[in-house]
């Protein structure tokens, strides 16, 4: 029996109107930079994206009465209002049955190394307020009769700290705190792509950027100048790097802003891979109760040929349909969980089936095929069956177990004129998120005064993380942004740096080449696309990842020699950001050639494949020699990889995780530093 759900509150959840943005205010102040006349609008903070981390900076900072701006590419179009999981989550600090306590989520949080002790500490502790303050804005997240917040168990958290409005959680985050924004008044400047940080005696000075509408004859590319003292970097993750991504077309990031800036990144080998359908179509991961009603899963050839091809890797029906669903909870690709049968074989049969040039679907209207015995709701794990039987979802075919346990799912799908109860859903294997990015310490600072950095763009989130608790961290961290810069004197608008804006600019104009003189970004796109996707995907190689970064290397040279080329003013933004994608890429490619080199092992972004390795994945058909990788080593887990753009190269080193010592406060003794200020100068980055 379906949940008895109406049709108004499924559409209530899944159509998620976003609010109409305010006018935006007219600049009353111009610059004359390199022979264009360019608007200046002052603030004392600019952020730079509005997904929900940088809204929730600009709101925290409003507040405080910081003058602060907020600078959007695609206002609603980022990662946060437009992607997303089966069922997004925010992690909480409770547990579904019973207590928690802060010291053992961070263990969690950080649990797959690589990330800062006392990172995940503030965002175990912080996850309390960060879930009250949404709920006080409108976030409606679920409840039970006593009060009690709804929870379920995700990725790489076993005991199951998350809860979920459906799949629009983040989209709903994004709009009561875009309601929020706009009614505390902040400025809104949309379709403006940040190309430039202009930097004064070592600190921020400001920002510039590109908009359309300020364009004209004397400012043909439209360019902008944003003078500030803190500048807040909020423009989520590169999800243009990888030709396979379920990242919403559009999706830059800021980590080639940030290297030419030179902020340091982190952890920048690390990513998340996993099933879902093509940015072409719709982009959605397929994890929770996708996976979790076991729908049939095949390949089609060019000759239109199906191959039940998970066949050829699990030994039983039961195991093959157990790990199905496994993938709801385990749903990013990790190394290891292709050893002894488990559920990342899943996406590597996936995976190299697409290799062969083969299209995968999964049709919820087939339960899967068997392989020995047929597929029954009887024959499947403990803990499947367990899960499935407390659901209710007894139902004979997937789509029916779908409609009971999820039927937001399914619509879903069909405001993007996909019906999965009728059709058969094409998907892949795909990346979907940047576990690194920018290096910041306690407070969001980074390594340049001034300038900070949350959400996807920032390197919190360590070589693996409990699913949806970047959401957390961005929330978390917005907050803490924006009591440093109001503490810090944040608040007034930034000088014109007149000279540092001119010399940025002649950057900028040194990458626009005229037609036919410079290289074209369509086919840097498809360059740096189609060697992230193939080279320093799911599985890599030393020779491999080699390869391409002296393949990435030669793309920048020749960008910087002969820049790209403009066929028209108006695509000067997306020239400067596939320059800066360019130089992303090489960033990771240096950091993945240099762990590699270093001996290092797989984990959960990728498996590094050696014909030595010690870990040996296993089919019904016999060893995937051909997969044979390194295993994790202990000692990766304790120190993160930092690079630095310097001299026109990049530069690797290490540094170890910092500690949190789990001594107890003493309100006496600590509340002094609360009370001066202290508290705001703790932890600084190293310049």
């Amino acid at each position: 029996m379906a949940l008895a759900v109406s049709q108004e509150i499924l559409d209530a959840l899944t159509d998620v109107a976003m609010p109409r943005l305010a006018p935006e205010p007219e600049a009353v102040e111009h610059v004359t930079l390199g022979g264009f006349t360019i608007p200046v609008r002052r603030a004392g903070a600019v952020v730079v994206g509005s997904g929900a981390a940088g809204l929730r900076a600009a709101v925290e900072m409003k507040r405080r009465g910081v003058d602060v701006a907020i600078l959007s590419q695609s206002a609603w179009g980022g990662t946060s209002a437009c992607s997303g999981s089966d069922k997004q989550t925010l992690h909480t600090a409770n547990t579904k049955d019973r207590g928690d306590d802060f010291l053992a989520m961070a263990a969690a949080i950080g649990a797959g190394g690589a990330m800062d002790e006392d990172t995940a500490y503030i965002e175990a502790v912080g996850s309390i307020r960060a879930m009250a303050s949404l709920q006080y804005l409108g976030l409606p997240l679920p409840q039970d009769d006593l009060g009690g917040t709804l929870r379920y168990q995700t990725d790489h958290d076993e005991v199951g700290r998350a809860t979920s409005c459906g799949p629009r959680t983040s989209r709903l985050m994004v709009k009561v705190l875009a309601e929020e924004a706009l009614r505390l008044g902040i400025p809104f400047f949309n379709q403006t792509t940040a190309v430039k940080i202009v930097k004064e005696d070592g600190r921020v000075a400001g920002v510039l950027a590109i908009r359309p509408r300020d364009a004209g004859a004397a400012n043909p590319y439209g360019l902008a100048l944003f003078p500030c003292a803190s500048l807040v970097l909020a423009a989520g993750g590169p999800g243009e790097l990888y030709r396979d991504s379920v990242f919403p077309n559009g999706c830059f990031g800021s980590l080639g802003l940030a290297l030419e800036a030179g902020l340091a990144l982190t952890n920048i080998t690390e990513s998340q891979f996993g099933i879902g359908t093509r940015r072409e179509g719709f982009p959605w991961n397929l994890s929770g109760t996708y996976v979790q009603v076991i729908p049939h899963i095949y390949s089609v050839d060019a000759e239109g040929r199906e191959h039940h091809f998970l066949a050829d890797y699990y030994r039983t029906t039961q195991e093959m349909a157990s790990n199905i669903f496994r993938k709801g909870y385990q749903w990013p690709f990790h190394a290891s969980r292709m050893l002894d049968f488990q559920s990342s074989l899943v996406d590597l049969a996936i995976f190299r089936e697409g290799q062969k040039g083969r299209r995968v679907f999964m049709d919820f209207n087939r339960n899967p095929l068997p392989i020995d015995e047929p597929f029954s709701l009887d024959r499947l794990d403990a803990d499947v069956a367990g899960y499935l039987r407390s659901a209710g979802a007894d139902h004979a075919l997937p789509i029916d177990r779908l409609r009971h346990m999820n039927p937001l799912a399914i619509e879903l799908y069909k405001r993007y004129k996909i019906d999965i109860t009728r059709d058969p859903l094409e998907f892949a294997v795909n990346n979907q998120h940047m576990n690194g990015g920018i290096e910041v310490d306690i407070w969001g600072r980074t390594n340049v005064p001034g300038i900070y950095a949350v959400g996807e763009a920032a390197g919190t989130h360590g070589a693996t993380r409990p699913g949806g608790s970047a959401l957390n961290a961005g929330q978390v961290f917005g907050t803490r942004v924006a009591e440093h810069v109001a503490a810090r004197g944040g608040a007034a608008p930034g000088a014109l740096a007149e000279g540092s804006a001119e010399e940025a600019l002649g950057e900028v104009l040194r990458v626009l080449a005229p037609e036919g003189g410079g290289l074209s970004w369509k086919d840097i796109r498809a360059e740096v696309q189609a060697r992230m996707s193939d080279k320093a995907g799911i599985l890599c190689t030393a020779e491999e990842v080699s390869g391409a970064l002296a393949e990435a290397k030669a793309l920048n040279g020749a960008i910087r020699d002969r820049g790209i080329a403009l066929s028209r003013p108006s695509e000067a933004a997306r020239v400067l950001q596939w320059q800066q994608m360019a130089l992303a890429s090489e960033a990771v490619l240096a950091a993945l050639d240099h762990y590699i080199a270093q001996g290092g092992g797989s984990r959960g972004a990728r498996a590094i494949c050696d014909p030595e390795g010690e870990s040996l994945p296993q089919s019904v058909r016999g060893p995937l020699a051909d997969v044979r990788f390194r295993a994790e080593r202990e000692e990766d887990k304790q120190s993160q990889l930092i690079v630095r753009f310097e001299g026109g190269g990049m530069v690797i080193s290490a540094r170890p995780n910092r500690r949190h010592d789990g001594a107890k406060s003493f309100f006496e003794r600590d509340w002094p530093a609360w009370l001066t200020g202290r508290i705001y100068d703790h932890g600084a980055p190293s310049p």
